[in-house]
């Protein structure tokens, strides 16, 4: 084999997989957490090494060339190999000092996990946490979290999951809102006031559907879709909306809508990488997750 070829290291092939899967440099840089001069010449010197040429300048950002596409699923079974290797080696750590980084969607991650981490932190000093508020799907399998807490069961290969329980959802609004507007006493009456719902996301919507009200994004007269904001929305008086609601009983600003309308609760599931959650530190945080958890569940 050429040197320069075996010289190529896993930094290059991250750059190459990264621009190759993200469309451009910009977008590929904010993926890794790098500068794009340092990905433009990790590429530049992937390309020099092989004498391939790997990608094509466009007006929108860099597409593969044939080169490219054939390289493509190589580099992707070394990272899937690279991946297998880590988590092999992290699954055989038995150290109880280290790194547990756990992600959950923004509600509770602002509400509920920082008196449970607290917890542990005084418990167990050695455990470094470190927290990912965050509604997309980190990607387990990858190292993006060691733990995820969820609101759906992951479907993934190779992880294991555990249901804990349901958060209530009910119907709120702001004292205020309420002492001006006047509270509703039938789910008609909740129409002709002003709601808060979601942007883009349908998930509200599909949720009201459910219990027989067709509506639509036009419904809300004010929209939000990152949940700590809609709920300050909601706090500050804009409109009637939905939440937890052991979030809301620790408001006292904040009043229940009692209209006779079952809101269906929202599962929260536990889930980590299986050899993963076999490292002692780990089995340790996932514990005191579902302990810390449990008393907000039904």
């Amino acid at each position: 084999m050429d040197k320069s070829v075996r010289d190529i290291d896993w930094s290059q092939m991250q750059a190459f997989l990264a621009v190759a899967e993200a469309g451009s440099l910009s977008a590929a840089a904010r993926v890794l957490g790098v500068s794009q001069p340092t990905l433009g010449r990790q590429i530049r010197a992937m390309e020099e090494q092989t004498g391939l040429t790997l990608f094509r300048r466009q007006p929108r950002g860099l597409d593969l060339t044939q080169d490219g596409a054939a390289l493509l699923p190589h580099a992707r079974a070394m990272r899937d190999a690279m991946r297998d290797v880590a988590l092999y080696a992290a699954g055989h750590d038995a150290e109880m000092a280290g790194v547990v980084r756990i992600t959950a969607s923004e509600l509770v991650a602002h509400h509920i996990l920082p008196p449970i981490m607290a917890g542990i932190r005084a418990n167990h000093p050695e455990i470094e946490l470190e927290l990912v508020p965050s509604d997309r799907a980190e990607n387990l399998l990858f190292r993006e979290a060691d733990i995820a807490v969820r609101m759906y069961r992951p479907e993934q290969l190779d992880v294991v999951a555990r249901r804990l329980g349901e958060l209530e959802i009910g119907i709120f609004a702001a004292r205020s809102y309420l002492e001006r507007r006047g509270r509703p006493e039938s789910p008609e009456a909740l129409l002709q006031h002003d709601l808060i719902g979601y942007d883009r996301s349908e998930l509200i919507l599909r949720g009201m559907r459910a219990v027989g009200f067709d509506l639509t994004r036009d419904a809300f007269s004010t929209r939000c879709d990152n949940q700590v904001t809609y709920w300050e929305l909601l706090r500050a008086g804009c409109g009637i909306g939905f939440g937890q609601r052991h979030v809301a009983r620790i408001d006292p600003g904040v009043e229940e809508i009692d209209i006779g309308i079952a809101i269906p609760g929202l599962p929260v599931w536990l889930a980590a990488h299986r050899q993963l959650r076999q490292i002692s530190r780990l089995g340790h945080v996932w514990d005191r997750l579902a302990d810390g958890l449990a008393p907000v569940l039904r």
